[in-house]
């Protein structure tokens, strides 16, 4: 049986199709929607948005009849949580497209995550899994059990592009004002007792293997370990880059090439604030935990 996974992300919609009786992937891709671009922080969709929302939702549902999927379940998360008009984007899409759009909490996509990464990683020791969006981050503190402790912050990235300006290259005064605007918004997380071992979920962190590995994340399902000093060097890179350097460079794809220093500070700030000692990178999420993750 075929069945596909709409993961309806602030910065970019996730198409995933696949067999769920044999796990085999059929088809994927994403698109670049910015869903959260022009209105995130006023709790609203922009009509740019809304347009480029329900084109992106319509080429999804024409592959999905091509390929003769038999349900698709669509998932919306920070950006529709939390606008103030989500429910006219869900009415149309409803209507004209045949797509339930199911809307979930913060700690619903976090548990969805961690499902998605425990079919890639054996937690062999607990860890920190972050998965970084445009509209919340989650951090999931798990082991082979299950979650222990689950957290989602309005801090995505799209969010904290749309707060301030900034200076191109990032001046050493806007990296201080994002980190300081983290430790106001998570300090008290980071303040327990957290693993040693970061796990970071597909998306961005799936652009940064590539940034330091210079090839293709072709994880095969797994989770990859990187070097944790090699890394820290990529994420200074990436910080110091101008927006001119990362237009030009081909591992980064276009929804992040405007945003990837930010999400490069707030993972610079996580590995600093608890000292991590091995990082491991996730190529699975909220759709595979959606797909697979029962």
């Amino acid at each position: 049986m075929l069945r596909a996974v709409i993961d309806l992300g602030t910065n970019t919609f996730n198409l995933l199709i696949a067999n769920t009786q044999t796990r085999q992937i059929i088809f994927q891709t994403k698109e670049g929607v910015a869903l959260g671009m022009g209105g995130i922080n006023e709790k609203r969709i922009s009509t740019e948005a809304f347009q480029r929302a329900f084109d992106a939702l319509k080429k999804f549902k024409n592959l999905c009849d091509d390929l003769a999927v038999q349900s698709i379940r669509a998932i919306g998360t920070s950006a529709l949580r939390d606008a103030n008009n989500a429910n006219e984007l869900i009415d149309k899409v409803a209507a004209e497209l045949k797509i339930s759009i199911e809307v979930i909490s913060g700690l619903q996509e976090a548990t969805l995550i961690y499902k998605g990464v425990a079919l890639s990683h054996a937690f062999d020791e607990p860890a920190l899994i972050m998965d970084i969006g445009g509209g919340s981050t989650e951090f999931i503190v798990a082991d082979h059990q299950g979650p222990i402790l689950a957290h989602s912050f309005d801090i995505g990235v799209s969010r904290l592009f749309q707060l301030f300006e900034y200076q191109d290259p990032l001046s050493a005064q806007d990296i201080t004002r994002v980190e300081n605007y983290l430790n106001q918004h998570c300090a008290s997380f980071f303040k327990q007792k957290l693993p040693k071992v970061l796990i970071g979920a597909s998306g961005s962190f799936e652009t940064f293997y590539e940034l330091m590995a210079q090839k293709v994340f072709a994880a095969e399902g797994m989770s990859v370990q990187v070097d944790v000093a090699a890394f820290k060097l990529m994420l200074d890179q990436i910080i110091s880059s101008t927006q001119a350097q990362r237009n030009a460079n081909p591992h980064i794809i276009e929804i992040r090439k405007r945003m990837a220093p930010l999400a490069a500070i707030k993972t610079r700030w996580v590995l600093h604030t608890i000292q991590i000692e091995h990082i491991y990178i996730s190529p699975n999420s909220l759709k595979e935990g959606v797909l697979f993750g029962l």
